[in-house]
Formats: structure tokens, sequence, C-alpha cells
């Protein structure tokens, strides 16, 4: 099942390195404004986040706004669906081959994230945006409290540390269905990292156990979307090459700076992380339901 998943998500590389290198050759006099090179730093430092599970968008985001890197907001989108796919990819490839799961639990994890991405894209993008990040929001930072009791030997009801590497019975249905609602919520700007990592943890698995589901699972979502973009024209082709570059040496760095990371410490860190996202989409929806 391993084998056949790094098949998909090699058949979807392929699909989408066609249409990048076809329009990067069609343009390669006429790439547009921008310094590759500070990209290349922009995608280190985003990427090497990103593998710690933090997301790259935002931080992308406000490196291209600080640096006014784009000349119209419009490639906003196009750029960081485009420029960090291969380095998604690259993450889900090594934490697949480096990192212990069994075959079943991930691949029907990750099929279930890219099917309810896309049902998600036509029934749940009806739903109030705004409404589901707030409550996302919270759920999220009520199971990291969660997660920080049981790491402090304070809620013996979840059990002990966290080793399995399979998911059974009840807890792989709960497993996929969960990742099936994360993959059709991303529709509608809830990113799946966070929700995959406390759902794992929660679920009894390994924490290092949610890198290869989540970066798998969202490196199936993005290629095809990708190849949307490319097609219409609307991203930056430096901002491509060089975030791409440089977030494939930042992902390096970042993987062997977690692989190393004893199961404790790398707990603390993904509750960190589930706190930091939490309060974001919070704070994200507030901000939108006042300005309405």
């Amino acid at each position: 099942m391993v084998a056949t998943l790094l098949g998909l998500l090699g058949i979807l590389l392929l699909y989408y390195v066609f249409f990048l290198l076809k329009d990067l050759i069609a343009h390669k006099n006429d790439l547009g404004p921008g310094r590759i090179w500070l990209a290349g730093i922009i995608g280190l430092v985003t990427d090497f986040l990103d593998t710690l599970g933090i997301g790259s968008f935002a931080p992308t985001t406000l490196a291209l706004n600080a640096t006014k890197y784009l000349d119209d907001d419009k490639l906003l989108p196009g750029t960081l669906n485009v420029a960090h796919t291969i380095p998604v990819m690259v993450e889900a490839f090594i934490f697949i081959t480096v990192v212990k799961v069994a075959p079943l639990t991930l691949f029907s994890l990750v099929v279930a994230a890219i099917l309810g991405s896309w049902i998600g894209s036509k029934t749940v993008t009806k739903l109030p945006e705004k409404k589901v990040q707030y409550f996302i929001g919270i759920a999220l930072i009520v199971t990291a409290v969660l997660m920080g009791l049981k790491q402090l030997g304070l809620l013996d009801l979840l059990g002990a540390g966290n080793t399995a590497t399979a998911l059974t019975g009840w807890k792989l249905i709960v497993g996929i269905v969960g990742n099936f609602i994360f993959g059709a919520l991303m529709t509608i700007g809830v990113g799946l990292y966070a929700p995959c990592m406390a759902m794992v943890y929660m679920l009894g698995l390994s924490p290092l156990v949610a890198f290869p589901i989540m970066m798998a699972s969202c490196a199936g979502l993005m290629p095809v979307a990708s190849a949307e973009f490319i097609k219409t024209g609307d991203y930056s082709r430096k901002a491509t090459i060089g975030i791409t570059i440089g977030g494939i040496i930042g992902i390096i760095i970042a993987v062997k700076f977690v692989t190393n990371l004893n199961l404790n410490f790398l707990t603390w860190l993904i509750i960190i992380v589930i706190v930091y996202t939490g309060i974001t989409y919070i704070i994200k929806s507030k901000k939108s339901l006042n300005a309405v």
C-alpha cells in the first residue's frame, strides 16, 4: 500500500511538473519581476516551519507582503500553491519513507483527505467559513490543553505515552472519517496540519506518525489545484523557482531536526503548534466578522 501511495503521489507530481516546466520554458525570457534569491530565503524559512507542522502559507504571505515581492495581489493564491507543491511533495516522500507507519493506516487516511477535499469543493464551501474557523480554533485549543494535561500526567483518562504506529477497529474508522472532514474543511481555509496532529495524538498514535499522514494528505491535494493556476498564469514564476529551491533545503534541515527529537519534546512542540493555529483561526474569524 505504501508503494501504491508513493506511486500515486509520483503521478500527481509528474502531472504538476509537466505544466510548470512547459510554462517556465514558454516564458524563459520573461519570468516577471522579483529576485529569485530572495524567494529562496523565504522558501527555506517557510518550508522549514511547514515541516514542523506550522504551515507555510501564512508565513509566506507575510514574507511576500513585507518584501513587496508581488506586484499584483491576484497572484498570491496561485503563488502559494504552485511554489509550495514540490516542497510539500518532498516532505511527503521523506516522511513516508523515514517514519514507520502501518501501511493501511497511512493509505486510508490520506485517501480519505483527498476524497474529502474533492467532495468539500462542491459542498463544504457553502458553510459559513468564519464561524467554522472560530469553532475549529476553540476545538484545537481545548485539544491542546488536554494533550498538555496528559503530558503532565494529570489526565490518565487519555492513557500513557503514545507509541502506536497503526490504527485498528473503531479507531481506524474515526481516523478515516476525521481526515475526510479535515480534507473537506481545507476548501474553506481550515488547514489540515493541526487538526490532523491533534486527532492522531488523541487516537493514541506516536506524535511522529502525524507527519507522514498530514504531509501526504496535502501532497495529494496540491498538484491538481496548482496546475490550474499555472494554466491561467496567475502566479509568480520567479517566486516559484526560488521558493521551490529554498524550500527543499529548508525541509532537509527540518526533517533531521524533527526525526531526532525525543517524543516528549516533539509532543510539546505539537501542542505549541496546535495552540498557535487555534488562536490564529479565532483571530481570523473575529476580524472578518467585525468587518462585516
